[in-house]
């Protein structure tokens, strides 16, 4: 059959529907070979725990065992060490650029595990940093060779959703002057020099989800949703998820019950 003439068929078509949902699930560019009219796959590793969240504590050792299990099914590595010396060399200068909002801010714990294994892969201490409103200042951030992208998924009064294209924000001088018409101009940011082909990894954080708010500033423990999960992927995305937080708004007219979607107590992996 010529490709004139070929049917697409359903499979075909949610094929194709997923993986633009979960780009803009994840909130990275799309980025395609326009020339060549194909378009760069990009794998995406969806972890779940149902035992990380324990109330409103994370379980730190649960959540180490996620991004391990994560970056080596995103690799093809089993071996720990060498899946992170697939993403960073011994002589890169590496920002972590996390996110430090109060109410929802990526864990301690996550941050300390990146770091870790960073330096497994053999890069040096000094050359290593975690930030997110410093990052102008931050030496580090200024020399960087590479970064790691990672923030909790959340609702967001401007853009809708608080994801990994957002968090980039912090790299340009007037992050206010990137907020108009639901923060379309984000993308742009990926373009700029501090950032433009330096994220090795990304993992956005959905191990409570914030699912619902109002107004710039909002939170309540009322809205989180204990997903329980870690999306990660490499830089350059063609990508799905399969869990939008605002799928769980339904769910805040009435208390949780027992039986709840939200009590999944099985680890799954999904590419």
């Amino acid at each position: 059959m010529t490709a004139k003439n070929r049917i697409i068929t359903r499979r075909d078509f949610l094929r194709t529907g997923s993986c633009v949902v979960m780009g803009g699930l994840m909130g990275l560019p799309v980025l395609s070979k326009a020339s060549a009219g194909k378009t760069q796959k990009s794998r995406v590793v969806l972890i779940r725990d149902g035992g990380v969240v324990d109330g409103t504590h994370l379980q730190d050792r649960l959540l180490e065992q996620m991004l391990d299990e994560a970056v080596s099914t995103l690799l093809d590595e089993p071996d720990v060490r060498l899946a992170w010396k697939q993403l960073v060399r011994p002589t890169d200068i590496v920002g972590i650029k996390s996110n430090g909002w109060s109410p929802l801010p990526t864990p301690a714990a996550l941050e300390t595990a990146i770091e870790t294994r960073l330096k497994l892969a053999g890069v040096k201490e000094q050359n290593i940093s975690i930030d997110d409103r410093g990052i102008q200042r931050n030496p580090v951030f200024k020399n960087a060779t590479a970064l790691i992208n990672t923030r909790p998924m959340r609702t967001h009064h401007w853009s809708g959703l608080g994801t990994l294209l957002k968090n980039y924000i912090m790299f340009v001088s007037q992050p206010w002057a990137y907020h108009g018409n639901a923060c379309e101009r984000l993308a742009t940011i990926w373009q700029t020099p501090p950032v433009k082909g330096k994220t090795r990894l990304n993992i956005l954080v959905m191990l409570t989800p914030l699912f619902h708010g109002v107004g710039p500033h909002h939170f309540s423990q009322r809205y989180i949703w204990p997903y329980g999960g870690l999306l990660s992927s490499p830089s350059v995305m063609n990508s799905s998820a399969k869990t939008d937080p605002s799928a769980r708004r339904p769910a805040i007219l009435r208390p949780p019950t027992s039986n709840s979607v939200w009590a999944t107590a099985t680890r799954n992996v999904s590419i």
